[in-house]
C-alpha cells in the first residue's frame, strides 16, 4: 500500500510539472508570408530573436552540395547597413550572444540579448533577410572557414565519416545521401552568382518563421516586427521535389577504411519514417531501451556483463522526410565485430518477440517527462522548439502536446514497431575499419 501511495504521489508530481511547463504563445503572419511566434516569459530580463529558414542540405543540387551550411557562415559577413566584420562586435558590445546551425532540413539563426535590446535583435535579423551582402571576398573567406571545419569534424576526426557513410549507403535518390557540410570541390567550383541565386530563392520571408521569446512588451514587439520585417518583399513560392526511396529488402553490405582509428566499429542502420510520424517516436523509445545510459539493455549486456565491447550505442537520426536508426559497437579483443552484431541482433529479436515490462515502460515515460521539462527549461530551448514545430512539423502546439504522444505509446507498439523496421534484410551492415595502410604500419 505504501508503494502504491508513493507511486501515485510521484505521478501527480510529474503531472504537475508537465502542466506547469505548458508554453503559451501567439502566432500570426505578416502580409509577406513571414510567420511570427511570440512567447512571453518575464522570469528573466533576456530576449531571444530567432529566424528559422526552411532550407537545408536537401534543397541543394547534387553538383552543388554544402550551400545551406555555407550560408550559415556567409550570412554573418555583413549587410548593407552592418559593415563586414561588425556583426559580432555589435552583438557582444550590447551584452548579447548569437549563433546559427544547419541540418538537412532547415537553417536557424538567433541572438540572445538583455531584454532592453529587442529592437536591435529584430533589426539585425531583418537586415540579414533583406540586405545581405554576398560578395566574392565573403565567399572566399567563409570557404576557408568551412574547409577547416570539415578537416576538424570529418576528415581528421576518429569515426568522423560514420554519418556520411551511413547516409551515402542508405539513400540512393533522396538528397539525404550527402552530408550537410557538403563537398569542398562543389563550393570551390561555384560562382558568386550561384550563391546569390541560392540566397534570393530560399532566404525569404515566406520561407521562414520569426520567434521572439523572453521578457518583452507584446504590442511594442509587434510594432517593431512590422517596422523591420514588413517591408521585405514576398518572393515566389518554392517548388520542392519529392524524393522517394525504394524499400530496403536485402542487407546492404559496405566497408569504410578510416586512417584515424585503431579499433574497428560495426554499424547497423535501418531506414525509418519521417520524424513527424508516430512510428518515429516509438523508435525513439526503442533507442532509449537499447542504449540510453549504462542501465540500457545493450550497454548492460555487452559492455558491463560480457565485456565484449568498449562502447555500444544506438540513436535515431530524425529528419523531415525519412529517418535513420543507427546502432554501433566497438569490440574489445578477443571479440570481433561479428560477435557484437550477433549480440545486438539478439536484443532486437527480444524486443520484437517479448513485451517490455510495465516497470520498463514506466521508466521510459519518466525519462520522456524529464526530457520534456528540460527541453522547455530555457528561453533558448523554447524558441528553437517553437520554430521547429511550426516549420518542420506544421503544428506549433506540439511543444505542449508531443509528450502526450510518448505517454500513449504501449508495450505492444514497441514490440510491433521493432518487428516492422529492425530486420536484417532491411538494413545496412557497415564495417568501419582502420585503413589497411595504417594496419600494415
Amino acid at each position: 500500500m505504501k508503494h502504491s501511495i508513493m507511486a501515485l504521489s510521484a505521478a501527480l508530481m510529474l503531472g504537475g510539472v508537465a502542466s506547469a511547463q505548458k508554453v503559451a504563445f501567439e502566432e500570426y503572419n505578416l502580409e509577406n508570408g513571414l510567420h511570427v511566434i511570440l512567447h512571453n516569459d518575464p522570469s528573466a530580463p533576456t530576449i531571444i530573436t530567432s529566424v528559422m529558414y526552411h532550407v537545408g542540405a536537401k534543397d541543394e543540387q547534387p553538383n552543388r552540395t554544402g550551400f545551406a551550411h555555407f550560408f550559415e557562415h556567409l550570412l554573418f559577413e555583413g549587410t548593407e547597413n552592418i559593415k563586414r566584420g561588425d556583426w559580432m562586435n555589435i552583438v557582444t558590445s550590447n551584452g548579447g550572444v548569437n549563433n546559427a546551425n544547419t541540418t538537412e532540413d532547415r537553417t536557424y539563426y538567433y541572438e540572445v540579448f538583455p531584454s532592453n535590446n529587442l529592437e536591435l535583435g529584430l533589426w539585425m535579423e531583418a537586415e540579414r533577410m533583406m540586405h545581405p551582402v554576398i560578395n566574392q571576398i565573403g565567399v572566399n573567406t567563409q570557404n576557408e572557414v568551412v574547409k577547416e571545419e570539415k578537416r576538424l569534424r570529418y576528415d581528421n576526426s576518429p569515426y568522423g565519416q560514420l554519418i556520411p557513410e551511413v547516409k551515402r549507403n542508405m539513400f540512393k535518390n533522396h538528397p539525404y545521401r550527402w552530408t550537410t557540410i557538403g563537398s569542398m570541390e562543389h563550393l570551390d567550383a561555384a560562382k558568386l552568382e550561384e550563391f546569390q541565386a541560392f540566397n534570393k530563392k530560399f532566404y525569404i520571408p515566406n520561407n521562414a518563421v520569426l520567434v521572439v521569446a523572453g521578457d518583452f512588451n507584446k504590442d511594442q514587439a509587434k510594432e517593431w516586427i512590422q517596422k523591420y520585417f514588413g517591408p521585405i518583399k514576398k518572393r515566389p513560392v518554392i517548388k520542392r521535389e519529392t524524393f522517394v526511396e525504394e524499400p530496403i529488402t536485402k542487407t546492404i553490405k559496405a566497408t569504410y577504411e578510416d586512417a584515424n582509428i585503431q579499433i574497428p566499429m560495426v554499424v547497423t542502420a535501418y531506414r525509418t519514417p519521417s520524424m513527424k510520424t508516430r512510428d518515429a517516436r516509438v523508435l525513439d523509445m526503442i533507442s532509449t531501451i537499447l542504449s540510453d545510459g549504462k542501465s540500457s539493455r545493450l550497454y548492460k549486456k555487452i559492455v558491463d556483463d560480457k565485456k565484449m565491447a568498449l562502447q555500444i550505442g544506438a540513436f535515431s537520426y530524425s529528419q523531415e522526410d525519412y529517418g535513420t536508426y543507427i546502432v554501433y559497437g566497438l569490440p574489445q579483443a578477443p571479440f570481433t565485430t561479428a560477435d557484437i552484431t550477433k549480440e545486438i541482433d539478439e536484443e532486437i529479436v527480444k524486443l520484437q518477440t517479448e513485451l517490455i515490462s510495465e516497470k520498463e515502460l514506466q521508466k521510459l515515460e519518466n525519462k520522456y517527462e524529464n526530457q520534456y521539462v528540460n527541453n522547455n527549461a530555457s528561453v533558448e530551448g523554447i524558441a528553437d522548439n517553437l520554430a521547429t514545430y511550426y516549420l518542420l512539423y506544421g503544428d506549433v502546439n506540439l511543444i505542449n502536446t508531443e509528450i502526450d504522444i510518448y505517454r500513449s505509446i504501449t508495450r505492444e507498439e514497441i514490440r510491433d514497431i521493432a518487428k516492422k523496421y529492425l530486420n536484417p534484410n532491411q538494413r545496412l551492415l557497415l564495417d568501419y575499419v582502420p585503413s589497411k595502410d595504417k594496419a600494415q604500419n
